[in-house]
C-alpha cells in the first residue's frame, strides 16, 4: 500500500528551540507565558523578572574583557570566526568601573531542570550554558561581544550551544555541564499550539483519505462487479500526483498557505459529497477520485512548508515531520481496519458521507487554529513546468529528491506482492496480514527511536548508510523463507527508514524559502508516483519469475541504484562547497 507520505505555520520570532506558549514570543529568544510580555532575553515568569536585575557575581581578579560590554538586548546572529562564545550576557548596564562579569544565568526553569541558554526547552531537562555557570577563571579573555542566537542543526554555530558543550576551538566558560538530551524530543513539538492543530487536522484528513479509498473501491465493485475497475480506484490515487505536483506546485508559493490548505480540504469534501449521490455514474466516481489525487500533492507540500514556518528549520521541524509521517504509516495498520468496521455498519455511500465530514473538520481546524501568513514567493516566480525546472536546476536539490524517491520505488515491492507470496508458500490470510504489517511497523519503530534517542548530528551522519542499505534485507527472500524470516526482513527494511529524519533537515536547508512550497510539493508528488510505478513493475516482474526471486532481485537492483543516488548527492555537496569557496 502507499505510504501516504504527508509532510509537514510559522510564528514570527519562533525558532528551532523557542517555545510558543499560548501567544507569540515578544522577544527574539524569550518565551512568552500566558500572554505576559517579556524582555528581550529573560523570560518573565509569573511577574518575576529574571533579566537585567539578576545578580551578577563580581569578576575574579585578572578577568579581561577585550570587547565592548552589551548594554542592551543581546545581539542575535552568527558568532564571528575566532570569537570566544561565553554564553548569554546580561542585558542591563554594567556597574560603573566594573568590566563585564561574563555570562549571567538568565535561564528560566519551566517544569524541569535548568533550561538551555536562552530559549525555553520544554518536555525535558536542558543543560545549556546558562544553567548555573560559575564565573570564568582568572585570565580568561572575552574576545568580543557574545552572540546569543540559537544554534542551528548542521549550520555554523550561531550562539550558545544547546548541549552545554563548548564548540570546537573555543574555550569552555566553566566545567563541563551534564550530558543533555539528544534533542528537544517529540513532547517539545506538541507544546507548540499551532502544530497541535495541524496534527489533529492531519488525523481527520488522513482518515478521510483512507476510508474514502476503501469505500470507493467497494462501491465501484458493487456497481460493476469488475475487479479491474475496482483496483483502478487505487491506481488513480497515484498517477494524478504527478500532474498536480508539476503543474500546480507553483500555487504553494504564490498564495497564502492557510488559504491553500483550507480550499484543498473543501475541494476534497465536495468531491466525496458528489460520490455520495446515488445517481453519480462510475466514470464520474473515478474522475472525482482523480480530482482528489490531483489536489493532494498541493495540500501535502503546502502543509510540509507550513510546518517549517511553525517549527522553524531546525530539529523541531524534523521531529514534527516525523510525527506526521508516523501517523501516515499508522494509517496503513488501522485505517483500513476502521474502514472495514465502518462498512459493516453503513453502506459504502454512507461511509463516504462520513469521510466528507472528516475533510470539513480538517478545513475548520486549519482555518480557525492556524495563523494567516502571506505567500512566500511572488507571482512572477514562474508557473507550471518552467517553475518546476527553476527548482530542479539546483543540483543539490535534485540529488536530495532522488534520495527521497529511489528508496520507496523499491521498498513497496514486497508489499505489492504480499498476497501472491502468501499463496506461493501456502500460508493463511492471518500470515498475510503479518507480512503486510511488518514494513510499516519497522518504519514507525525506526522513526520513533531515531527521533527520541539520536541527536540531530547523529541522524545526519546515518542518512547515507541507512539509505543505501534500506533494501538489502530483501535478499533474505532468496531461499523462499517462511513467514517469520520474511516478516523480519520487512521489519528491518522499514526500520532503515529512519534516514528520512536527517534527509528532511538537509532538504529544508537546501531549498530557498521562496521556493519551499513548490519544492516540497514536487518531492511528495514524486514519492507517491514512484510507489505506483514500483507496484506496477513488481506485478509485471512477478508474471515472469517467482515472487521470492523478484523480491530478492529488488534488493540487489535497489542497492545499486541507491549507491548511485548517494554518490550523486555527495558529488552535489562537493560541487556546492567548491562554488561557495570561489564565491
Amino acid at each position: 500500500m502507499p505510504k501516504h507520505d504527508d509532510p509537514t505555520t510559522e510564528l514570527p520570532g519562533t525558532g528551532p528551540i523557542a517555545a510558543e506558549l499560548r501567544a507569540t514570543g515578544s522577544g527574539p529568544t524569550a518565551a512568552e507565558l500566558g500572554g505576559t510580555e517579556t524582555g528581550p532575553i529573560a523570560a518573565d515568569l509569573g511577574g518575576t523578572g529574571t533579566g537585567a536585575t539578576a545578580a551578577a557575581p563580581a569578576p575574579p581578579p585578572g578577568l579581561a574583557h577585550a570587547g565592548p560590554a552589551h548594554t542592551g538586548p543581546a545581539q542575535t546572529g552568527q558568532a564571528q570566526t575566532g570569537q570566544a562564545d561565553t554564553g548569554p550576557v546580561r542585558t542591563g548596564q554594567a556597574p560603573p568601573g566594573r568590566p563585564s562579569a561574563g555570562p549571567v544565568p538568565i535561564a528560566a526553569e519551566l517544569g524541569g531542570t535548568g533550561i538551555g541558554p536562552i530559549a525555553a526547552e520544554l518536555g525535558g531537562a536542558g543543560t545549556g550554558a546558562t544553567a548555573a555557570v560559575p564565573a570564568p577563571p582568572p585570565g580568561l579573555a572575552h574576545a568580543g561581544p557574545a552572540h546569543t542566537g540559537p544554534a542551528q542543526t548542521g549550520q555554523a554555530d550561531t550562539g550558545p550551544v544547546h548541549t552545554g558543550q563548548a564548540p570546537a576551538g573555543r574555550p569552555s566558560v566553566g566545567p563541563a555541564a551534564p550530558a543533555a538530551p539528544a534533542g528537544p524530543g517529540y513532547r517539545a513539538v506538541f507544546r507548540v499550539r499551532e502544530f497541535r492543530v495541524v496534527f489533529v487536522a492531519h488525523l481527520f484528513s488522513l482518515l478521510g483519505v483512507v476510508v474514502s479509498e476503501l469505500a470507493l473501491t467497494v462501491l465501484v465493485y458493487d456497481l460493476t462487479r469488475s475487479p479491474l475497475l475496482s483496483s483502478l480506484t487505487f491506481a488513480l490515487g497515484f498517477l494524478p500526483y504527478l500532474v498536480g505536483g508539476t503543474l500546480l506546485a507553483g500555487l504553494t508559493d504564490r498564495l497564502p498557505p492557510r488559504r491553500i490548505l483550507v480550499v484543498c480540504d473543501l475541494l476534497c469534501a465536495g468531491c466525496v459529497a458528489l460520490m455520495v449521490v446515488p445517481a453519480t455514474p462510475v466514470a464520474l466516481l473515478l474522475a472525482l477520485r482523480c480530482a482528489i489525487a490531483v489536489v493532494s500533492p498541493v495540500f501535502n507540500g503546502t502543509r510540509m512548508a507550513t510546518l517549517a514556518d511553525i517549527l522553524g528549520e531546525g530539529d523541531l521541524f524534523v521531529l514534527g515531520r516525523s510525527l506526521l509521517r508516523i501517523v501516515s504509516q499508522s494509517a496503513l495498520l488501522t485505517g483500513f481496519a476502521v474502514g472495514g468496521v465502518l462498512l459493516t455498519v453503513v453502506p459504502p455511500r454512507g461511509a463516504l458521507a462520513v469521510t466528507a465530514g472528516t475533510f470539513l473538520v480538517s478545513a475548520l481546524l486549519l482555518r480557525l487554529g492556524t495563523v494567516r501568513r502571506p505567500a512566500r514567493g511572488s507571482g512572477a516566480a514562474g508557473s507550471g513546468l518552467s517553475g518546476t525546472w527553476a527548482v530542479l536546476r539546483n543540483r543539490r536539490v535534485r540529488a536530495l529528491m532522488l534520495m527521497f524517491w529511489v528508496p520507496p520505488l523499491f521498498a513497496v515491492v514486497p508489499e505489492a506482492l504480499a498476497a501472491p507470496y502468501a499463496d506461493e508458500i501456502g500460508v493463511s490470510t492471518a500470515a498475510l496480514g503479518l507480512l503486510m504489517c511488518a514494513l510499516p511497523v519497522g518504519t514507525i519503530t525506526g522513526e520513533l527511536l531515531a527521533g527520541s534517542f539520536l541527536s540531530a548530528a547523529v541522524r545526519s551522519r546515518i542518512v547515507l548508510p541507512l539509505a543505501v542499505t534500506g533494501v538489502l534485507p530483501y535478499l533474505l527472500y532468496a531461499p523462499e523463507p517462511g513467514v517469520p524470516l520474511a516478516a523480519a526482513a520487512l521489519f528491518l527494511a522499514g526500520a532503515t527508514g529512519a534516514y528520512t529524519l536527517g534527509l528532511d533537515a538537509w532538504f529544508v536547508a537546501a531549498v530557498p524559502e521562496e521556493q519551499r512550497g513548490r519544492a516540497m510539493t514536487l518531492m511528495t508528488a514524486g514519492m507517491m508516483t514512484v510507489q505506483g510505478i514500483g507496484m506496477a513493475g513488481a506485478g509485471v516482474a512477478a508474471e515472469f519469475a517467482p515472487v521470492h526471486v523478484v523480491v530478492a532481485g529488488t534488493g540487489v537492483l535497489g542497492t545499486v541504484c541507491l549507491l548511485a543516488a548517494a554518490a550523486e548527492l555527495r558529488a552535489a555537496g562537493a560541487a556546492g562547497d567548491r562554488k561557495a569557496r570561489r564565491g
